[in-house]
C-alpha cells in the first residue's frame, strides 16, 4: 500500500473529524460487496503523524498525478469516463447488496460526497483514485432550460398590419364611389314572345337502383390482455418449464472478475491455514452471488408471464437426474415461488445435470401443435456425464419443431450456445447484478407471453 498525498488535519474541528470516521466506516460496509477493481477508487484515510495529518493511501501501484495535470484531453476524457463508470457501480451494487434501511441511508448520504467536484482525482496507472476534501458536495449544475422565444414578440407587428390593411379595404368599399355598378334602366318596350310547342316526353324508364357496395367487416384488434374463462380452459396455451442450476458454483460471487474466479477454482487450498480458506471462501461467496441475484431475479419474472401459462421447475442440484416438479397453475404461483426461494446448493453432492434436465423438461412439454418453451439458467455445463448434449438439442428440435429452449448464461462461458441455437431460441450473456436482470426480461419478452388479466 502506498500513499498518495497527506493534507493537514485540524483536530479541533469536530464535524471533519466525524466525517474522517464515517467515511472509513464506509469503507468497511461496502468493501465485501465491490471488486477490489471498482472499490481502488476510494482512497484509504489514516491518521498520521501524532494525529496531525490525514494520509490518503491506495493498494495500486505507480506514480500518482492529479487528473487536472495531465495535458492528453483523449486520456483524461478517458480516466474521467472510467471514473464515472465505477461510481455506477458502486450505486448499482448499494440497490442490490443485503443492508439494513439505516445503513442504506447511510450510504445514500455519502454517495453525493463520492461524487463532489470538489474533490481531489488522482491517477496512477490510468486508474482514477477518489481523495475526499470532506467538504460540502460539490455537484454539476443542471443544464439550462432554453425557452422557445415568443410567437408574439416578432408575429404581433404583422398581425397589426393585416387589421390595419383590412380596416382600409372596408372604408374604401363604403365611402369611395368609384368602382360601384350604375342602375340600368329596363326596356320599355314590350317583348313578344312566340308560344314554344311542347315535346312529347318520351316514356319514363325504370329508375335503376344504386349499387351499394358493402363495407367489409373490421377485423377485431387482438385482445390485449387474458379473461378469468381463458385462464380456466388453458388446454392449448403454451407452457413452460424454467431450468434453476442450483450447483455449488452458483454460490460464486458476481463481484469477481472472471479471471479472479478462476483462480479461486484452482486454488491450492493445501498450501493455505484454515484461518485464510474461510476468509478467501468468504470474499469468493459474498453477496450478492450468481444464485441469490437469479432467485431474486426469476421470482420477479414469473410475475411478468401471463396468467393463462402453467410453468414447472426443473432444478439442477446433483448426479445422475435433475429434480422436476409439478406444472403450477396461477393460482399457486406462489408455491413456486417459495420453491425457487428456498434453493440451495447441497455440501457434499453438488453437481449440473444439465443433460437430464433439458431431456425431462421436454417430456414435459408439447412442442408439436402448440409453442412451448424452456428456460435455462446457468452457469456452465453438464459435469454429471459425457452424453452430447447438442446432438439432443438437434433431437428435440426435429421432434418438437416448436418448442424453443432460452438461456441465460451467467458466467459467460458459451458452453451450451448450441442448445439455443438448435431448437430456435437465443443466448442471453449475464455476469453483473444489472445484467442479469436485464437479460433476464429480455428472454422473458422474447416468449410473447406477457398479457395482465382483464379487469
Amino acid at each position: 500500500m502506498q500513499r498518495i498525498t497527506r493534507v493537514m488535519c485540524d483536530r479541533n474541528n469536530s464535524e471533519k473529524i466525524s466525517l474522517l470516521d464515517q467515511y472509513n466506516s464506509l469503507l468497511a460496509l461496502l468493501k465485501p460487496y465491490l471488486t477490489d477493481r471498482t472499490f481502488s477508487i476510494l482512497a484509504i484515510a489514516r491518521l498520521i503523524d501524532d494525529n496531525q495529518y490525514i494520509g490518503w493511501y491506495t493498494e495500486l501501484e505507480g506514480q500518482p498525478v492529479l487528473l487536472n495535470e495531465i495535458s492528453d484531453q483523449s486520456l483524461k476524457a478517458k480516466i474521467e469516463k472510467t471514473l464515472q463508470y465505477r461510481i455506477n457501480d458502486i450505486e448499482t451494487t448499494v440497490k442490490l447488496i443485503p443492508i439494513t434501511a439505516e445503513q442504506q441511508a447511510f450510504i445514500s448520504s455519502w454517495l453525493p460526497r463520492i461524487k463532489s467536484l470538489g474533490n481531489h482525482i488522482y491517477v496512477i496507472n490510468d486508474e482514477p483514485v477518489i481523495v475526499n476534501t470532506f467538504e460540502d458536495p460539490v455537484l454539476p449544475a443542471p443544464a439550462p432550460v432554453i425557452l422557445p422565444k415568443s410567437f408574439w414578440r416578432w408575429w404581433h407587428f404583422l398581425l397589426l398590419a393585416l387589421l390595419l390593411l383590412s380596416l382600409l379595404g372596408i372604408i374604401w368599399y363604403l365611402f369611395c364611389p368609384y368602382g360601384k355598378a350604375k342602375p340600368t334602366i329596363p326596356d320599355t318596350k314590350p317583348v313578344i314572345t312566340q308560344p314554344v310547342e311542347e315535346k312529347k316526353s318520351d316514356p319514363p324508364k325504370e329508375e335503376q337502383q344504386p349499387v351499394v357496395k358493402s363495407e367489409p367487416e373490421p377485423i377485431p384488434a387482438p385482445k390485449s390482455c387474458i379473461t378469468r374463462e381463458e385462464i380456466a380452459n388453458n388446454t392449448d396455451t403454451p407452457k413452460m418449464v424454467m431450468i434453476f442450476d442450483n450447483s455449488a458454483s452458483m454460490s460464486l460471487t458476481l463481484m469477481e472478475t472472471q479471471a479472479s474466479i478462476n483462480q479461486y477454482l484452482h486454488a491450492d487450498f493445501y498450501s493455505m491455514t484454515q484461518q485464510e480458506i474461510d476468509e478467501y471462501e468468504k470474499r469468493m461467496t459474498r453477496l450478492p452471488n450468481r444464485l441469490s441475484t437469479s432467485k431474486k431475479v426469476a421470482l420477479s419474472s414469473i410475475d411478468k408471464i401471463q396468467a393463462d401459462v402453467n410453468i414447472a421447475l426443473v432444478t439442477l442440484s446433483a448426479c445422475p437426474v435433475a429434480q422436476t416438479t409439478p406444472f403450477y397453475h396461477y393460482e399457486n404461483r406462489s408455491k413456486l415461488k417459495n420453491k425457487i426461494n428456498r434453493l440451495q446448493p447441497l455440501e457434499n453432492k453438488s453437481a449440473t445435470p444439465l443433460y437430464s434436465g433439458i431431456k425431462q423438461a421436454s417430456k414435459m412439454l408439447d412442442g408439436v401443435n402448440r409453442d412451448d418453451y424452456i428456460l435455462v439458467i446457468s452457469d456452465g455445463e453438464d459435469n454429471c456425464t459425457k452424453a452430447n448434449i447438442c446432438a439432443l438439442a438437434n433431437k428435440i428440435a426435429t421432434q418438437q419443431p416448436r418448442l424453443k429452449i432460452n438461456i441465460v448464461d451467467i458466467a459467460g462461458q458459451h458452453k451450451i450456445d448450441c442448445v439455443a441455437n438448435k431448437t430456435g431460441g437465443k443466448v442471453y450473456i449475464a455476469q453483473s447484478p444489472k445484467q442479469i436482470i436485464n437479460q433476464m426480461d429480455k428472454a422473458i419478452s422474447s416468449m410473447n407471453f406477457s398479457k395482465p388479466i382483464c379487469e
